[in-house]
């Protein structure tokens, strides 16, 4: 035999001999095939874990549990002379309903004789304390408890996430867990952690007579598994700092993130506008799910987490970038001085900007747009006749701070921005190799000063600028802090991550961020009691007013929270962003709040009228606009209403009141 064919024999025996030995375990050593084969007498209960606490890095609790109620039915049960009427009268339906719902349940994919299906959920105590001692009369229906979400906070909906019942999709995902009218983890905290959180189900055995009556345990329990709860998770946030962050995006569309940039942890991830997590829980649950969904009204979108995937022009805070890449691609120094003087002046382009022929750090003291114009032209230029070359090892030097790039964290969802390349720019210019002639066309030179092509999210803000203040390298952001009491065990978090830049480089940079607080740009954000590294940054955006951005680091000296706040549509970055930037610092350093007049100024400013106008553009854009009505008027006091409401009820009526308001105006536009 030649040696190929013995190989493949011998290697069909092994996997025949590992075959037959795992069917003769399975067959001989486990009650696996006796149990299926007995399946008409032996019935498997599971019993459905608690899930896990979520708690604050200091030990509040930001999710609890709280029993829920359902009713189950199982065909099987069903007794020949079952009174429909008298059991509709107890659960208090109509017949029809009852009939509808029924045929519903049969209607499922999933559904079998003997697996006790949904027939109602979220019934709340005292209708379970009305009908417990009743329903044993109809052995078809019996009373479920599975525990439900209970939250003690009133902000950070998307950071938290929510549980539902569980889809097809995720059903065939992982079939061995969960059985239909499971819960799972759908978005944030919840959905990321879902493994942690879920905990383990109890299965009994339980033998059944030919009536399907339960007659005790079988093999006396011994093959019973114990109900494991599930782990609870301790964030990295400081729940104070989120809530602070949160009232100052109140009637506003942004984003604030705050890391420690030693370790990673996230310290806040606020976005505007917030939900309610309340609005998650009880009988309102699935309608007020859907109305999150569908507000989109002044381009709301509460349940787009505006924090990890809005991806926004970083404006002039990413000149921070610009120059750690130009030095080290070494087409400039923190001595080089270009020829600015009032404003960029390139081949017919004509940027205004602050700062004259200045070097890097009174360049960076004073956001000059002609200097990292400039300085961007010179990485396109690094290699003559051949920008795209330039532009390519630009953004691999970008890749290495996190930016244009996935970060790879524990978060449920996330942006990874843009950061174009070269051949990007030869595509807009129709194929040419050398593309520089098309400057004015293409707009790349704009990336230099944080317009053009760049986009980036809060959280890649905030991590880019850690990374600088770090001089070179940074820890994934991260959300959890520990599971069960002991530390997060995720390698990710552990693995520190070094930029393309020479450290060497980042010592002008800070120098620079350090001369916009005192004397630049954010001087007047200035505070008596730490000092600061920052940057401020006004962005330009097609639809109307300026994005306000901040980027801060503090204390200056040895930097333990940094901070970046995107206000969309609000002016200019030291006026709105700074503010609210220094507030999230001042309070996780000093304990307190200083400066209250500007967390109230945050908290009491509002710019829907900024997004009211660019709506009404819209919908004229669209040919749906009409002049305002009643309707209309009466509109914008709810939705006044509904940012300042705290109770979740109360948010939930107001919602059903705006969206039959907005249907009434749909209506009346179409015709």
């Amino acid at each position: 035999m030649k040696p190929q064919f013995l190989k493949i024999t011998i290697l069909l025996s092994v996997i025949a001999i590992i075959f037959i030995a795992r069917l003769a375990y399975l067959q001989l050593l486990t009650d696996r095939y006796a149990l299926n084969a007995a399946n008409t007498s032996i019935k498997t209960e599971y019993i459905i874990p608690q899930r896990g606490v979520i708690f604050d890095r200091n030990g509040k609790i930001m999710v609890g549990n709280q029993p829920a109620y359902e009713i189950s039915f199982t065909e099987a049960l069903m007794k020949p002379d079952f009174d429909t009427l008298e059991f509709c009268n107890l659960v208090r339906i109509s017949p029809t309903d009852f009939i509808k719902t029924i045929k519903s349940i049969k209607s499922e994919k999933y559904y079998s004789k003997l697996t006790p299906m949904t027939f109602m959920k979220n019934m709340s105590r005292e209708e379970i304390a009305r009908i417990q001692e009743i329903i044993f009369k109809y052995p078809a229906f019996s009373i479920v408890s599975r525990p439900q979400r209970q939250y003690e906070v009133s902000t950070s909906g998307n950071l938290l996430g929510y549980t539902n019942e569980v889809n097809e999709r995720e059903l065939k995902k992982d079939s061995i867990y969960y059985l239909p009218g499971d819960f799972i983890g759908k978005t944030g905290i919840e959905k990321s952690y879902e493994n942690d959180l879920r905990g383990t189900k109890g299965i009994q055995y339980i033998q059944k007579d030919i009536r399907l009556r339960s007659i005790g345990s079988y093999k006396d329990g011994a093959l019973d598994k114990d109900v494991i709860t599930g782990k609870d998770i301790t964030l990295t946030i400081d729940y104070d700092l989120q809530r602070m962050a949160e009232e100052m995006l109140v009637n506003k569309q942004g984003a604030i993130v705050a890391i420690d940039p030693t370790n990673g942890e996230i310290l806040a991830l606020a976005t505007g506008p917030d939900i309610d997590p309340n609005l998650f829980s009880g009988p309102q649950k699935t309608k007020n799910l859907y109305r999150l969904q569908m507000d989109t009204v002044y381009n709301n979108r509460p349940t787009f987490d505006r924090s990890l995937q809005a991806a926004y022009p970083p404006g002039s805070t990413f000149k921070l970038l610009t120059a750690a890449a130009a030095m080290q691609m070494g087409v400039m120094d923190e001595n080089t001085i270009f020829p600015c003087g009032g404003g960029f002046n390139y081949r017919g382009l004509r940027v205004k900007g602050h700062g004259g022929a200045d070097p890097l750090i009174p360049a960076i003291q004073s956001s000059s747009n002609c200097y990292f114009s400039y300085a961007f032209i010179a990485i396109m230029n690094k290699y003559p006749g051949d920008p795209t070359r330039g532009v390519n090892e630009w953004k691999k030097i970008m890749s290495s701070f996190g930016v244009g790039e996935f970060l790879n964290n524990d978060l449920a969802v996330g942006s990874k921005g843009r950061i174009p390349t070269g051949e990007f720019y030869e595509k807009r210019s129709g194929g040419k190799k050398d593309w520089t002639s098309a400057y004015t066309m293409n707009g790349s030179i704009f990336n230099g000063m944080g317009q053009g092509d760049v986009l980036l999210t809060p959280l890649q803000m905030a991590n880019s600028t850690a990374a600088i203040v770090n001089k070179g390298w940074y820890f994934t952001p991260h959300i959890v802090k520990s599971i069960d009491g002991k530390p997060n065990p995720d390698p990710r978090f552990r693995v520190k991550h070094k930029t393309m830049v020479d450290p060497k480089h980042f010592d002008a940079i800070i120098k620079g961020m350090e001369a916009v607080v005192l004397r630049g740009t954010a001087r007047g954000l200035k505070s008596n009691d730490f000092t600061m590294l920052a940057k401020t940054g006004t962005a330009q955006v097609p639809q109307g007013k300026d994005n306000s951005i901040f980027v801060l680091a503090a204390p200056a000296d040895n930097p333990k929270i940094v901070v970046a706040a995107v206000m969309e549509h609000a002016g200019f970055g030291s006026t709105w962003a700074g503010p609210a930037a220094v507030v999230i610092a001042e309070r996780y350093l000093t304990g307190d709040l200083k400066r209250e007049q500007l967390y109230n100024k945050l908290v009491n400013a509002s710019f829907m009228p900024e997004y009211q106008r660019q709506w009404v553009v819209e919908l004229k854009r669209k040919g749906l606009y009409k002049e305002p009505s009643k309707d209309s008027v009466y509109l914008n006091k709810i939705q006044n209403e509904l940012r300042t409401a705290t109770n979740a009820n109360q948010k939930g009526k107001l919602l059903y009141k705006r969206d039959s308001i907005l249907q009434k105006l749909k209506n009346g536009a179409k015709r």
